[in-house]
């Protein structure tokens, strides 16, 4: 999944999409993560931002305050 913050300075990409589709595509499992890339006239990795979920999963970016572009409607 992948979400913008919403000044469109970050993109957080994790490797889930959703659970079902998951399973379909992953039978064994998934060890699920999350990056960030900096968008600063391009798109760089931050070298030091790696969420390591091990076995769970994660798919929607929802960040404190609604900063991810899908919590614009949860926030006014």
């Amino acid at each position: 999944m992948i979400e913008i913050s919403r000044d469109g300075k970050r993109v957080y990409v994790t490797n889930s999409l959703y659970g079902t589709w998951d399973n379909q595509f992953y039978p064994e499992g998934l060890k699920g993560w999350m990056v960030k890339l900096n968008a600063d006239g391009g798109l760089t990795v931050d070298k030091e931002f790696l969420v390591d979920f091990g076995e769970a999963r994660a798919h929607q970016v929802r960040l404190r305050g609604g900063d991810a572009s899908s919590d614009s409607y949860c926030y006014p």
